[in-house]
């Protein structure tokens, strides 16, 4: 039988998932490996992913997605906003982990939405929906979660998400670099944004990967 290129690289990440109260089937981490690939053969065409960083895809932007998952335990019947997710980060990875929870990926750049669309066909995620929409033009619609990756500075991603988060929503963030400047600023706009956000905490990841050494998850809360 023919190993897998990523064994190795999805066994590391079931065990950390186990070890946080995540059990992903045979089949989801064959979707992450999928994924991966789509993912690297997509960036070849369209700029969706940087590729400055020496760690394995499948670590350094897939892995660093599911982190989210082992911050906060996404619920059932939940919607999920992914704002600005570019290559499908973190909204795919964990739309293949949280299958019973919807997901709705957008960005203001319609080949990176093609991309994610069909990245997530192929993947037969049926609780994922795109939609090419810069977000100050989203109206009417509350989340749960509004997820974002390096979108933005926090202020700014508070100022655009209030509206869009519902009662007892959050914000969540993978962000990086130092961001005690970052959180301070985003807590004093805070009464400009409808008291949005009242309350900012960070937690590390450095300790499940070298490559994630000054980044961080970041959960925004409201009152």
């Amino acid at each position: 039988m023919k190993t897998s290129p990523h064994a190795e690289d999805l066994a590391f990440i079931s065990k950390h998932a186990v070890e946080h109260g995540l059990h992903l089937s045979g089949k989801q981490l064959q979707q992450l490996g999928d994924y991966a690939d789509m993912l690297d053969e997509q960036n070849r065409a369209t700029n969706l992913i940087s590729r400055k960083e020496n760690a394995p895809l499948l670590i350094r932007h897939i892995f660093h997605s599911l982190l989210i998952g082992f911050a906060y335990p996404f619920l059932p019947g939940q919607k999920v906003l992914d704002l600005g997710t570019g290559g499908g980060l973190p909204g795919i990875p964990l739309a293949i982990a949280y299958p019973e929870t919807n997901f709705l990926l957008v960005d203001a750049t319609g080949k990176k939405i093609t991309a994610c669309r069909k990245m997530a066909d192929a993947l037969g995620l049926k609780n994922v929906h795109t939609r090419k929409v810069r977000v100050e033009e989203m109206r009417g619609l509350t989340f749960d979660l509004v997820l974002s990756r390096q979108v933005a500075q926090l202020a700014t991603l508070c100022r655009y998400c209030e509206p869009l988060i519902g009662e007892d929503g959050l914000l969540i963030c993978l962000k990086g670099g130092k961001l005690d400047t970052e959180i301070e600023e985003a807590l004093t706009a805070a009464p400009g944004n409808n008291g949005f956000p009242s309350e900012i905490r960070t937690e590390s990841i450095e300790e499940f990967d070298p490559c994630f050494a000054e980044k961080f998850i970041v959960i925004a809360a409201g009152k």
